[in-house]
């Protein structure tokens, strides 16, 4: 094994956030399914875009939302996404080398402008998501950086990624380089519908040792499994040999690893806002305390802690320095949580 220059190297779609507050009844007239992620053509995101009325543009992505937030935390992280030479594309760039990321993915200078997706989120804090992929489909593995692959920790693979074929390859070569340099793979599942799209791909890349670590919430496990128990999703899960983390929104986290499983509570918040990003940070602080050797638990309420900052306002980019805000919290110094035996 090559000794370690990075904590964790994220791989994933390089987007701009264009967020918008919309009542129910906006996304019942433009015909979009709540909470959802779908990708739409350029004409159709520029017609939401005019339909959207005041917007906040902020840098997103969720894999770029984890290492940023893995940085806030001190960690150190790199980050592989693909931009367009133009100006949202050299807003990404400056947003994720700013936030302490190594980001050095030559941008492509022709084809399609850089990704944007825009978030319409609604009273409740839920986020409809309607994605322009863009450059974002001219990632490939002539983007990789072998050696920086081979000297990361972890590799984060957000599900996303598994549309585009180019990128899919790249996601592939990716976990290859990793496991030769005997390092552990993640993969975030993403969004229930990408789960409904990608189900039985998904599953064989843990079955066949591809992937190590698992990332999702709820809903996308149900979908993963296709089952509405949570409990026969989870008894489903432990057969795969993962390391697997489930996000339960405000019932916690689950961490599972064979016939163990440790169980956390939510962070306790003020306000909800906005939940764009909430899964992508979560796993943030989860990686940033597993990089570090801490307690599963430990890692859990990490998580838990990022994704109750991010949920406070519009953004998927932590808005406070996590380190700090981790030094403060009463929430981590609970006591621990023994695990539980299946």
């Amino acid at each position: 094994m090559t000794a370690h220059r990075y904590d964790v190297l994220g791989l994933g779609n390089a987007i701009v956030d264009v967020i918008a507050p919309v009542d129910e009844e906006f996304l019942v007239k433009a015909k979009l399914r709540k909470g959802a992620m779908q990708l739409v053509d350029e004409q159709q995101a520029q017609w939401l875009y005019d339909a959207m009325g005041a917007t906040t543009i902020v840098s997103g992505g969720s894999a770029a939302n984890t290492i940023a937030g893995l940085a806030s935390f001190g960690g150190k992280g790199v980050f592989v996404g693909k931009v367009a030479a133009d100006e949202a594309g050299r807003a990404f760039a400056h947003d994720i080398k700013a936030a302490g990321v190594h980001f050095a993915t030559p941008p492509a200078s022709d084809g399609p402008s850089t990704a944007r997706c825009l978030v319409l989120v609604t009273p409740d804090g839920q986020r409809t998501m309607n994605t322009f992929l863009g450059a974002c489909q001219n990632l490939t593995c002539a983007d990789l950086n072998a050696a920086d692959v081979a000297a990361s920790k972890i590799i984060y693979l957000e599900g996303y990624l598994w549309d585009p074929p180019a990128a899919k390859e790249a996601f592939v070569e990716a976990s290859r380089i990793a496991h030769a340099a005997r390092r552990e793979v993640a993969l975030t599942l993403s969004d229930v519908f990408c789960v409904d799209r990608h189900q039985q791909e998904f599953l064989r890349l843990m079955r066949d040792g591809i992937v190590d670590i698992l990332f999702a919430n709820e809903s996308e496990l149900h979908a993963l499994y296709e089952t509405a128990d949570f409990a026969t999703a989870v008894a489903a899960l432990r057969q795969e040999n993962v390391l697997a983390a489930i996000t339960r929104s405000e019932k916690g986290a689950v961490v599972i690893k064979g016939d163990k499983t440790w169980e956390v509570p939510a962070a306790q918040i003020d306000r909800l806002i906005d939940t764009t990003g909430a899964g992508d940070l979560f796993a943030a602080g989860f990686l940033t305390g597993y990089t570090r050797g801490e307690p599963l638990d430990a890692c859990a309420r990490l998580g838990a802690l990022a994704a109750s900052e991010i949920i406070q306002h519009f953004g998927a980019r932590p808005e406070v320095n996590l380190a700090q805000l981790a030094e403060q919290s009463a929430y981590l110094h609970a006591d621990g949580v023994a695990p539980q035996s299946a």
